[in-house]
């Protein structure tokens, strides 16, 4: 019996070295099985055609151990009895994936159903290679669900001795099936709950259908039905584990949503084909690709090409010079400063002047003149509010969009060049879902906004007021526009004050 047993863990284990190296990549199994050839330096190296699709991610294994009631579907009436198990299980895809099951189950019956009086007790071991498929991996609302329905379908082989009493003589043995191997198919059903990126629970049931010479013989009653077999049942709790680095892993594919595989993948190839496009190394707001002055000073104000600006062309960039807008006349010489050196008709722009220039503290106050007598109120602040974009959401989510980067970099930069001023942060959702449930989401909206500010342009916190309108004030009368999906910007004045995030709704969003 023992050396059975062994022989049937081994043929399980060697089932699953199987299973692992079909499902190793080309890749891998090349690199195991083939040295690298030698290539003559004088022939070009052939590229492989690129095949067309998006490659699946690499995911986490299951590892599950399970526990439970089996009974026996037979001639015999079944008592609880108790199995225990365990499974290894590898997505192939978002949908479906493969799975090695090992079983021990102590079948027990008492007081025969039939004509016959005894009872029994089965010792049951089985390896099974289930194929399950995941039923909701196609909802897509949300990029983990906690929850997964699945199926299971798949056969093995099983090795069971079992042993009868006479009920009537105090369980006295009357006969034994000895140990043997028989195949099986199995069927199955199960939910399982996600608990966190690394763990989940599972409730479960299987059931074994034996074929062959011993298909009636769980129960060890001689069949006395043609074409009946004993059915084992399973039903189990389980509990999962996902062995892996999550550093370099996702989580097991039917946890996942496929689009944000697809998403993620297109996003790769995005970042492989413009790397180095887009990079900006001397930060001066204009990317290398066309940039003329890649190597600008910290502080310098450029053009749109990322040429270092000089507003007089007296041959001193702007940053340096202390008169950028007065502009030399004739004869007249500046010196590294872009100072007048010769003034000819005096300076400040008027005849008799100091000969000192035009300061920029000077066109700044010429420019807040100007502004006042437009009466407007609070000259540069107000000016920058007219600059302040809107951003628009998907529904449902409130994922800043790659398309509003830009506009966001462009609020960075007018925080940057304005410290005094703090900015107010406005969420808004559409009237469609519950007033809880917009809330929420519009709160979400602005708190990513902000975060962006935060962490990709350096804005401190401390500048941002964050305030949420849920589907109030509404842009558009039409309950699931577009424009009501959005997050705003003003000017935060001194009665400005930060909202409170909304009261939490179990179930999220």
């Amino acid at each position: 019996m023992q050396k059975r047993t062994i022989l049937m863990i081994l043929l399980i284990f060697c089932a699953g070295l199987v299973w692992g190296q079909k499902n190793k990549t080309p890749k891998e199994k090349k690199e195991k099985t083939e040295k690298p050839a030698k290539v003559k330096a004088e022939e070009p190296v052939k590229e492989k055609p690129k095949t067309s699709g998006l490659a699946i991610p690499k995911s986490m294994i299951e590892f599950g151990l399970n526990g439970g009631g089996a009974i026996v579907g037979g001639d015999v009436k079944p008592t609880p009895s108790y199995a225990v198990g365990f499974h290894i299980r590898k997505a192939t895809d978002y949908i479906f994936s493969l799975r090695a099951d090992f079983l021990y189950a102590d079948l027990k019956g008492k007081n025969a159903a039939t004509n016959v009086e005894r009872d029994f007790n089965t010792k049951w071991m089985s390896g099974t290679m289930y194929g399950v498929m995941s039923l909701n991996s196609l909802r897509w609302d949300k990029p983990v669900r906690n929850t997964n329905l699945y199926i299971l379908a798949g056969a093995g082989v099983n090795s069971f001795s079992a042993t009868s009493f006479k009920s009537e003589d105090n369980l006295r043995q009357f006969d034994t099936l000895k140990r043997a191997f028989a195949p099986h198919m199995g069927l199955g059903a199960g939910i399982s709950f996600r608990l966190g990126k690394k763990i989940n629970i599972a409730l479960e049931e299987q059931a074994f259908m034996v074929f062959g010479g011993r298909a009636d013989l769980i129960d060890n009653i001689v069949p006395n039905r043609p074409n009946f077999r004993d059915v084992v049942s399973f039903t189990n709790l389980s509990i999962n584990f996902n062995l892996g680095n999550a550093s370099s892993k996702t989580e097991p594919l039917y946890w996942i949503n496929p689009i944000d595989g697809v998403l993620n993948s297109i996003d790769d190839k995005i970042n492989q084909r413009t790397s180095g496009l887009i990079k900006d190394e001397d930060g001066d707001g204009v990317i290398d690709a066309i940039d003329q002055d890649p190597n600008t000073p910290a502080g310098a104000m450029v053009d749109t090409k990322g040429r270092t600006l000089d507003s007089d062309r007296d041959g001193v960039p702007d940053h340096i010079d202390k008169e950028p807008f007065y502009m030399p006349q004739a004869n007249e010489k500046v010196d590294e400063t872009g100072v007048v050196t010769n003034p000819q008709t005096g300076g400040n722009g008027r005849p008799g002047g100091n000969g000192s220039g035009v300061t920029e503290e000077r066109v700044k106050e010429l420019i807040d003149q100007a502004l006042q007598n437009y009466q407007i109120a609070d000259n540069r602040t107000s000016a920058a509010e007219w600059f302040l974009p809107m951003l628009h959401f998907p529904a449902s989510t409130a994922q800043i969009k790659y398309s509003d980067y830009g506009n966001l970099a462009g609020v960075g930069r007018m925080m940057k060049a304005n410290p005094g001023i703090r900015v107010v942060v406005i969420g808004f959702t559409d009237s469609t879902g519950s007033e809880s449930i917009n809330n929420q989401l519009s709160y979400d909206r602005a708190k990513n906004v902000i975060e962006h500010l935060v962490t990709s342009h350096g804005v401190a916190r401390g500048r941002f007021v964050l305030q949420w309108k849920g589907s109030a004030d509404n842009l558009v009368p039409t309950s699931s526009s577009y424009m009501n999906r959005r997050a705003e910007f003003r000017i935060a004045g001194p009665g400005d004050v930060e909202q409170d995030p909304p009261a939490p709704k179990e179930g999220g969003y």
